[in-house]
């Protein structure tokens, strides 16, 4: 992937850049996309264990076996608020490879800028559509308004700008974890559990339509306290800015960081979820079981960026030793091509299957065995991400949100030409 240098001379084409050819992308951010639509899958599962009262993490059951606690540990420790901000790092680090890519290749920056707004409208619009039909916690619509909203104040702004801006966030959202904290204690004992609840009316509804109707409005109102919570829009500036630096791009330049936020940031991550995984399952008692949630949602933000410099150092790790060839790696880069249609897919096999619209199979889950379902759809994500690759087929969602940002812009280009 190239990246215009001082001094070079801008290419003389004004057409927007197409797509990035898969032989041109680079190694870490989609073998880290590939891997993390497991973790997405395994966040998203417990979900629609609709028939079971939740406990005090997210939508995890209050009771169950040794196998189910094991299981919901694992989770809460590894998975939950960790992978929204992986990938919102990610999406950020794409938002920043795409700009460089069209600017050196000629697209005037303005016109770059447009396409990525007109990107970022369609993942807004791709959302809404998910949300009305399948999944009330989609993410693309936030990815979508996080875009759209930060672009226009932060995307040519000065590294020490963004740098000031990632402190001012991170202490604005350590102020609103203990607000947070504070107003969770001053509230009746088992209104976090109600809430819970709440997020799964959806989900337990038998009509499709009625289901629609709690979907939509949930969705809307995760769109905006997504940004709120002001985790993504954190890890969106600390994304732009590892963009810049082609931190991902070349590891070899950057290992001393890569591992120190590695091996700082996901231990400091899993500690929280640790304890909240503890208390959740009744192994301790502490009795402050809102301080422990709010942490653990608070360090997923560092844990997030953590995956991602741990992806970097094992994507150098795999390049140095030629093993990127290898058959693994190889199927979790070509899920990580086609991560909007594997993430999409998770949907389409979880909402109909087990929804209570559906087949309504969800009432018969638990922690271990929504695992299992985890895991294997995810297998199957894989399995069709290789077979695509090797038959040179994009993905379809993929394939539909290229033509539908890159249109708009050819036609103006076209009419560009012909004044």
């Amino acid at each position: 992937m190239t990246v215009a240098r001082s001094g070079d001379s801008p290419p003389t084409t004004h057409h927007p850049v197409q797509a990035t050819p898969v032989t041109e992308r680079v190694l870490a951010p989609d073998l880290a996309r590939g891997m993390m639509l497991l973790l997405i899958a395994l966040a998203h599962v417990p979900w629609f264990i609709y028939d079971a009262p939740a406990g005090i993490a997210l939508l995890h059951p209050a009771h169950g076996n040794l196998a189910d606690k094991i299981a919901q540990i694992l989770t809460i420790v590894i998975v939950d608020a960790r992978t929204h901000t992986m990938f919102g790092f990610l999406f950020a680090y794409g938002i920043g490879q795409m700009y460089a890519r069209q600017t050196a290749r000629g697209t005037p920056p303005a016109r770059a800028r447009r396409l990525l707004r007109t990107r970022h409208l369609w993942l807004l619009a791709f959302g809404a559509v998910h949300a009305a039909l399948l999944w009330q916690g989609d993410i693309l619509g936030t990815y979508g308004l996080i875009g759209l909203l930060m672009m226009p104040l932060f995307f040519n702004r000065s590294d020490r700008t963004l740098k000031i801006w990632i402190v001012v966030l991170l202490v604005a959202g350590a102020l609103l974890s203990a607000l947070t904290v504070l107003s969770a204690m001053a509230a009746p004992a088992g209104e976090a559990i109600a809430a819970a609840d709440l997020q799964r009316l959806s989900i337990a509804e038998a009509g499709f339509l009625l289901s629609a109707a709690i979907r939509v409005p949930t969705w809307i109102f995760g769109l905006f306290s997504g940004v709120a919570t002001l985790a993504l829009p954190t890890v969106f500036l600390i994304g732009l800015l590892a963009a810049r630096h082609r931190v991902l791009d070349e590891p070899a330049r950057h290992l001393p960081l890569l591992r120190r936020v590695a091996l700082t940031a996901i231990p400091l991550g899993w500690a929280a979820g640790a304890v909240l995984g503890l208390e959740h399952t009744g192994v301790i008692t502490t009795g402050y079981e809102s301080v422990w949630s709010t942490l653990h949602f608070y360090t997923g933000t560092f844990t997030g960026v953590g995956y991602a410099a741990l992806f970097g150092l094992l994507a150098h790790f795999l390049a140095t030793r030629d093993a990127h060839r290898a058959l693994p790696v190889q199927a979790l880069v070509a899920l990580g091509r086609r991560s909007l249609s594997g993430y999409l897919a998770q949907s389409v096999v979880f909402a109909p299957v087990f929804a209570a619209w559906g087949l309504g199979w969800g009432m018969y889950l638990s922690s271990w065995s929504a695992v299992g379902v985890a895991v294997g759809t995810w297998v199957l994500t894989v399995a069709a991400a290789l077979w695509m690759e090797r038959a040179g087929v994009r993905g379809p969602a993929e394939t539909l949100l290229r033509t539908l940002t890159y249109r708009g812009t050819t036609r103006r280009v076209h009419a560009d030409k012909a004044r």
